[in-house]
């Protein structure tokens, strides 16, 4: 897209949500829900600056602890930050406020719209560019039948009932992001006016997050339209890894009445290791423990290499007596893990991963795979298939 006007992006969040608390940082497949709609943003070649407008402290500390390089945080105000304020309301006290160009594009972007993914901002950025309309919004094609209140149909002949496809539908407000300028939104107080357009989005794009029941089925389609097809690493993988507490397990402890030390396993990791060992990838556990049970647990699983008692700065020195052995890289290793003690390790690997339920500093890691599923609950096994066998 050829533009030389700004781009800012805004993202308003609260901190307050009386049917999910915090709602905009709870995990929503792994990761702070407002966090996906920043890092789709962050990739857009488009958009110049990405604001996020918010009241709470927590929201506030958890987009800084990213570290995003076009993201800032704007401080709202508590007036425009209670239940009845209108986002109109938040968007003009931020441009009174920081006074941007008035020919800079203004893009509102919903965080209850966890779906919207790069592609969706540069297209609708892009035709915007063109100049043919003064604002858009984005929609999805509904193929409902409604009737008005006095049992008249709306978008039918009910006399001539078409089939779906026959029938072209209606377009819906699905509320995901609105394009407009500065100078527009002053002028207006709205964030359409003039001509508008409209950007199509994906029919599974549909719901917002608004009640719990809606958190389940955005998560369902997440994984389904977005996760399970993006692209997957190109990097030519020879070394497979996994930590063991909190990632091969739950985290968990257990004890027998004996006072045994005991661990549950995922099978699905299990087979996981086995299609890496079709596949001709080595495989190995690194872990700070030093158990029998997880001795056994490699030798059943067939594990090359397992290096128990390391921790911090020896396991990424374990790892590169590894690598040595093997003639390959570390950028040839794919490892997963959980806490602070894989931190270092994971910051040097080729591919990195963690469970869903990974310690904080773990998920900040840059260009970490943040898995869906938690430690011990199969996240070992959605990594492995995530990777190029």
């Amino acid at each position: 897209m050829n533009k030389t006007n700004k781009t800012i992006a805004f993202i308003p969040v609260r901190g307050g949500s009386k049917s999910i608390p915090l709602k905009n940082i709870k995990p929503f497949c792994g990761k702070p829900l407002v966090c996906w709609n920043i890092e789709a943003l962050e990739s857009c070649a488009g958009v110049d600056e990405i604001v996020v407008a918010t009241d709470s402290d927590k929201i506030e500390e958890t987009v800084l602890a990213r570290k995003y390089k076009k993201t800032k945080i704007y401080r709202r105000s508590a007036e425009n930050a209670c239940d009845t304020s209108s986002t109109e309301s938040v968007m003009l006290e931020y441009i009174h406020y920081a006074k941007p160009c008035e020919d800079a594009i203004f893009m509102l972007v919903q965080a209850t719209s966890p779906l919207t993914e790069n592609r969706h901002f540069s297209e609708a950025l892009e035709i915007y560019s063109k100049g043919k309309y003064d604002s858009m919004l984005t929609c999805v094609r509904n193929y409902r039948f409604f009737w008005n209140a006095d049992g008249t149909s709306m978008n039918y002949d009910y006399r001539n009932r078409p089939r779906r496809q026959n029938f072209g539908g209606m377009l819906m407000e699905n509320g995901a992001f609105y394009v407009n300028t500065v100078r527009n939104i002053l002028a207006s107080g709205n964030r359409l006016s003039g001509k508008i357009g409209i950007y199509e989005m994906p029919e599974y794009t549909a719901t917002e997050i608004d009640e719990p029941d809606d958190w389940i089925v955005l998560e369902n389609m997440m994984r389904k339209h977005v996760l399970n097809k993006r692209e997957k690493p190109k990097t030519a993988i020879k070394l497979f890894l996994s930590d063991v507490d909190g990632t091969l397990t739950d985290g968990g402890m257990y004890y027998s009445e004996r006072g045994d030390e005991l661990k549950k396993f995922n099978t699905r990791d299990g087979m996981g290791f086995q299609l890496l060992r079709e596949a001709g990838i080595k495989t190995g556990i690194i872990t700070s423990e030093d158990t029998r049970t997880v001795e056994n647990r490699a030798k059943k699983m067939r594990i090359d290499y397992l290096v128990q008692g390391k921790r911090n700065g020896s396991k990424l020195a374990a790892v590169r007596e590894i690598c040595e052995k093997e003639e390959i890289s570390l950028d040839e290793v794919a490892y997963i893990g959980d806490d602070i003690n894989c931190i270092e390790l994971l910051s040097h690997v080729g591919v990195a991963a963690c469970p869903a339920d990974a310690s904080a500093k773990v998920k900040n890691i840059p260009n970490i795979n943040v898995m869906t599923k938690n430690g011990g609950g199969g996240c070992v096994r959605e990594f492995i298939e995530t990777l190029p066998l």
